[in-house]
């Protein structure tokens, strides 16, 4: 290994670079997120832009136009018409809800007499205090009241920032181009500007590749398989399914209870109403089609993904989206697992001073 010495002039260099790098990150700042999804989107697509490019050779900027376009008509389009569509029915729910609620639905409900001897036992067995129906009812009021306060707010928040949304996607897009166009470029001047060996600078390129990968293959494609399948059961039984198959496609997250959480209370619902028949079919079908999409899709979609323990892909989820919102479900796992890898070269490249003070 060639030996490097320090001058004073380096460290000036150093200091300087710093405080531009420093600098600049301030004017990207606001637009971070789109220049990072732009960066994650190139490492998930370069292999079907690289057969595009093949097809067009010596037209670079065409493959990449093409493939931005691509990406805009099957993924950004749909998902915007669909994200309005959830609002609209979540609203009409509430607004549902909230009329039901107040024309005594749960109260009707609350004197079932599996739910009076359920509550019963309750309160034999475990050391609480007497549930009163009316304060249930009255919370359930209140939820349905702020929650639809909630999707107005957002709803309206959506609409009046409309051009942020737009002029945010345009530059993701407008990044994503050029990442493309020269994602050779690019990769070989990291290569060069970042102080690792390259099978380091290797090591970690592949683990953002594969955690990206398992991020949207995994998670958000068996999320959505399992929110369709379970939205189309909610319609059959007459509920609405683009908004409950919405909330089973995140609640697909939560390891060990996943569409169970919205599932098994809504075939409960149907049952204590007397649907039976209903409540048993979507029993059913939350068990063997949405069950199976997670034992069976998501492993197939994994193939070859960061091997990350259920605990730290949980962990990476939900502080994820506490940070950065949805998109945190790709920025959380990326971060965690770019975090396990430098521990790895860490643990390598300091290995003999490591062993020396475990045994000091």
């Amino acid at each position: 290994m060639a030996e490097f010495k320090t001058e004073p002039r380096h460290w000036l260099l150093i200091i300087a670079l710093l405080l531009a790098l420093y600098a600049s990150y301030l004017l990207i700042a606001p637009y971070v997120g789109a220049l990072v999804l732009a960066f994650v989107l190139s490492l998930l697509c370069i292999s079907l832009h690289k057969r595009l490019e093949a097809k067009l050779p010596g037209k670079p900027n065409l493959a990449a136009a093409l493939s931005c376009t691509a990406l805009v008509v099957v993924i950004v389009l749909p998902a915007g018409l669909v994200f309005f569509a959830i609002v609209q029915q979540a609203a009409q729910f509430t607004k549902q809800s909230y009329q039901w609620l107040s024309k005594g639905g749960a109260e009707k409900l609350l004197q079932h007499p599996s739910i009076i001897n359920g509550k019963e036992k309750i309160e034999h067995y475990l050391p609480i205090d007497s549930v009163n129906t009316q304060d249930i009812i009255q919370r359930l009021t209140e939820f349905a009241s702020s929650f639809g306060k909630v999707l107005l707010d957002m709803g309206t928040k959506l609409v009046g920032d409309i051009t942020g949304v737009l002029f945010g996607l345009f530059l993701m897009l407008f990044v994503l181009f050029f990442l493309l166009r020269d994602y050779d470029k690019v990769v070989d001047a990291l290569h060069w500007l970042i102080p690792l060996t390259r099978s380091q600078e290797n090591a970690l390129l592949t683990e953002a590749k594969n955690v990206g990968r398992s991020a949207v293959m995994g998670s958000f494609l068996t999320g959505i398989a399992q929110g369709v399948a379970g939205g189309i059961a909610m319609s059959i039984v007459g509920m609405p399914g683009l908004f409950w198959g919405t909330m089973m496609a995140f609640a697909s997250f939560i390891p060990l209870v996943g569409t169970a959480l919205i599932w098994i209370p809504a075939a409960l619902y149907l049952g204590l109403t007397g649907e039976w028949g209903w409540a048993a079919f979507l029993a059913g079908w939350g068990v063997i089609v949405v069950g199976s999409i997670d034992n069976f899709l998501r492993p197939i979609l994994m193939q070859g993904s960061s091997n990350m323990n259920t605990l730290l892909i949980f962990l990476s989820l939900i502080g994820g989206i506490q940070l950065f919102g949805l998109i945190g479900v790709i920025y959380g796992p990326i971060i965690f697992a770019l975090t396990a890898v430098l521990l790895k070269l860490y643990a390598i490249e300091f290995k003999g001073f490591l062993e020396q003070q475990d045994k000091s």
